[in-house]
C-alpha cells in the first residue's frame, strides 16, 4: 500500500517474528547473552519471561539461529557437517514447541517427532520414554547437545512440566542430556510456585524478564526496522511522532508495530513523507490496546487552551 511512497521493499512493521529485523537493544541483547551462556554451560532450565507483545517469540527465534550459527542443524535435527561444527564447537540439536498445551503423553510424542523418533502405533508411555532415553543418550554419545525451546510455558499443564523435569533427570557424569527454556508470560511464575513442581523451580539456574523499549531505544528501534525493510532517509518518523509513540505503547514492540503501521498508512493517504504526532495520536484512538491515560491530559491542555481564549474575551468585552 505504502511501500513505493516511502522507498520501502516490505513491511517494516510486520507482527510475524522475522530475525532479519531483530533490535539489539540492551535488554534484549541481555536476554540473549543469558541464553547462549546457560545454553553452552549445559544448564538443565532457563527461565524467560515477559508481558504480552515484548518480543519473547522473537528472541527465541534469534537465539535458536545464533545457537546454529555456522551449523548445518535447524530447529529440528537435520545433518550437520564436522568440518563446520567443529569450528564452532560445541553442535546443538535443538527443538521448538510453540504450543505446550499438551498432557504429558501428547508432549512426549511431541518431542519424539522432533527428534524423529520412529514409533510404534499407540506406543505406550513407558517404551515411549524408553525410546526418548535411548535418543538422548545417542545424541550424546555424537557429542551433541539437546536443547528445547517451549514458547507460552505459563499454559503448560504441570503434570508436563513434572514430566520435562524427570527427563532432565537424565545426564552423564559431566552433564545433563536435555537442556529446556520456558519462555511465558509473567504467569508462568506463578504456576512455578506450586508444590507440586517445586523440585522443577530449583533446577532453574538462569532466568531472565524482558521488558518494553525506552523512549531512546524506541527512536533506534523505528529506525532499525524501516532501514531494514529499505529506507534510505534518515528516519520515518519525527520527534513527536516517537514521543506520542512511546506514551501510547509504554515501549511495548507488538503495540509500537501495530501503532506505526497504521501511522504510516495515515500519512501515506495525506501524501506525507514523515509520520508526525498526528499521525501516532489518530493511529492509537483506533488500537484498542494502547494506553489510555494519555488522553485525560491532551483533554486538559485543550480545556485550558479554551479557558483561557473565554477569559480573554470576557476581557475585552
Amino acid at each position: 500500500m505504502y511501500l513505493r511512497h516511502f522507498g520501502l521493499r516490505e513491511h517494516p512493521f510486520s507482527l510475524t517474528p522475522d530475525t532479519s529485523f531483530f533490535f539489539a537493544c540492551s535488554n534484549y541483547q541481555e536476554g540473549l547473552n543469558t541464553l547462549l551462556v546457560a545454553a553452552r554451560n549445559g544448564e538443565g532450565f532457563i527461565k524467560i519471561t515477559g508481558e504480552v507483545g515484548n518480543g519473547k517469540t522473537l528472541l527465541c527465534r534469534k537465539f535458536l539461529a545464533t545457537l546454529n550459527q555456522g551449523q548445518q542443524a535447524t530447529t529440528l535435527i537435520g545433518t550437520q557437517d564436522e568440518a563446520s561444527a567443529s569450528r564452532t564447537g560445541t553442535r546443538f540439536v535443538t527443538a521448538y514447541l510453540p504450543n505446550p498445551y499438551l498432557e504429558p503423553r501428547s508432549l512426549l510424542l511431541a518431542l519424539a517427532d522432533e527428534f524423529r523418533i520412529q514409533l510404534e502405533p499407540n506406543v505406550d508411555q513407558h517404551l515411549l520414554l524408553k525410546e526418548l532415553t535411548r535418543a538422548l543418550l545417542n545424541f550424546a554419545r555424537e557429542g551433541k547437545r539437546v536443547l528445547v525451546c517451549l514458547d507460552e510455558a505459563q499454559a503448560m499443564p504441570l503434570e508436563s512440566l513434572e514430566v520435562l523435569r524427570l527427563l532432565t533427570n537424565l545426564e552423564t557424569e559431566k552433564r545433563k542430556l536435555l537442556q529446556v527454556v520456558l519462555f511465558g508470560q509473567p504467569e508462568l511464575n506463578d504456576r512455578l510456585r506450586h508444590n507440586s513442581i517445586r523440585q522443577l523451580r530449583q533446577r532453574i539456574s538462569f532466568q531472565y524478564e524482558l521488558k518494553g523499549l525506552r523512549r531512546d531505544e524506541l527512536e533506534r528501534y523505528l529506525r532499525h526496522r524501516v532501514m531494514v525493510a529499505g529506507y534510505a532517509g534518515e528516519t520515518l518518523f519525527n520527534r513527536a511522532a516517537v514521543g506520542k509513540m512511546h506514551r501510547v505503547t509504554g515501549g511495548t514492540p507488538r503495540l509500537v508495530n501495530i501503532v506505526a503501521h497504521k501511522a504510516l498508512m495515515l500519512a501515506f493517504a495525506e501524501g506525507r513523507q514523515v509520520v508526525g504526532g498526528k499521525h501516532v495520536a489518530e493511529a492509537a484512538a483506533d488500537t484498542p490496546e494502547v494506553r489510555r491515560d494519555w488522553l485525560p491530559w491532551a483533554l486538559f491542555g485543550t480545556v485550558v487552551a479554551l479557558a483561557a481564549s473565554a477569559l480573554t474575551l470576557g476581557y475585552w468585552l
